[in-house]
């Protein structure tokens, strides 16, 4: 089999004499125009932990260069990183080539389908979105016990305290029916619940062995490819076009990740009157999803994103801040 992609291990990386043991393996991806986001949630897991961490940073061909420079820089020049470059043909008939919604199509958000082609050599793997950071150990988050016959763990919608309370629009952010057409055959045939709990997949511990096992990969492109010819998800799409198959291929099939290590929508106006300060300190994993962003400066608690921002040396990515006295 020819890979999708080309790797390598930064050779100028100098290991941190401190860092032994098992190797956790986190996946991420880095598109050019989110770089900073990138950085800050490496930085924000690296100093958190004292773990033997590998980062596995798939990103686009004109991104590697500048991705390399930053990761240069001397807060992370101890990092162990492989820089992972994504074919998009991967994903040719398999999202759709309707002009219109093809501008809401990343082909990076699809990486965390592959993860056992990008990490061929682990058992167990994390997967992160970029708008995340990390304030605990991400040493007991890949200690997430699976349950037997589970290929991954997510945070579940319904019952967390990321969603309670939220003013969502067009579409129901946590359950199936926000994400899947029931009027379409193929979603009928599933016999799957409309009104069952969806869950968050920008945050995934899995098990690459089981998910190998189990053709994880395959299952989701079969979905993938199906929406392509029958337009299987739902009209109102309550969220990012990479959770209906997981959705599927995972239903009522995985297990859960601690709440405290998934405190989700950051990103949604009003996060800034729902959780405290004192909540925000005290969760493990923040996750901006939501249209507001801790770079753009329309977010709530982006003094928290800041901390852990590595300022660009290329100058190219500025974080947007309201006043002049921010960073």
């Amino acid at each position: 089999m020819i890979l999708p992609f080309e790797s390598e291990l930064s050779s100028k990386i100098r290991p941190d004499p401190v860092r032994s043991g098992e190797e956790i393996p986190v996946l991420i991806t880095a598109a050019e125009e989110r770089l900073g986001a990138v950085i800050a949630a490496i930085n924000s897991v690296y100093q958190n932990s004292k773990a033997n961490i590998v980062f596995h940073i798939v990103t686009m061909n004109d991104t590697v260069d500048h991705l390399k420079v930053w990761m240069s820089e001397p807060q992370l020049n101890s990092v162990k990183h492989n820089i992972i470059i994504f074919d998009p043909h991967l994903l040719s008939g398999k999202i759709t080539k309707d002009p219109q919604k093809l501008e809401s199509v990343k082909p990076l958000t699809f990486a965390r389908f592959y993860m056992p082609i990008f990490i061929p050599d682990a058992e167990k793997a994390i997967y992160l979105d970029d708008d995340i950071i990390v304030q605990g150990d991400i040493q007991d988050l890949f200690e997430t016990s699976l349950k037997s016959g589970h290929a991954a763990a997510f945070s579940d919608d319904c019952d967390s305290a990321s969603s309670k309370g939220i003013v969502r629009g067009a579409g129901n952010q946590n359950n199936y029916l926000g994400f899947l057409d029931f009027k379409k055959e193929a979603i009928k045939k599933l016999g799957m619940r409309a009104n069952m709990c969806s869950f968050n997949p920008g945050v995934i511990v899995a098990n690459l062995t089981e998910w190998k096992h189990q053709n994880i990969t395959s299952q989701l492109e079969h979905w993938m490819e199906l929406n392509v010819q029958d337009d299987i998800y739902s009209k109102t799409l309550a969220e990012g076009i990479t959770t209906p198959p997981l959705l599927i291929v995972f239903y009522k099939q995985h297990s859960s990740i601690d709440p405290l290590w998934h405190i989700r929508h950051l990103g949604v106006s009003g996060a800034g009157n729902r959780y405290s300060a004192q909540f925000v300190k005290a969760a493990k994993l923040l996750h901006w999803n939501g249209h507001y962003k801790p770079w753009s400066g329309t977010s709530s608690f982006t003094e928290v994103w800041d901390k852990w921002y590595i300022q660009d040396p290329m100058g190219k990515f500025h974080p947007v801040r309201r006043h002049s006295g921010d960073k």
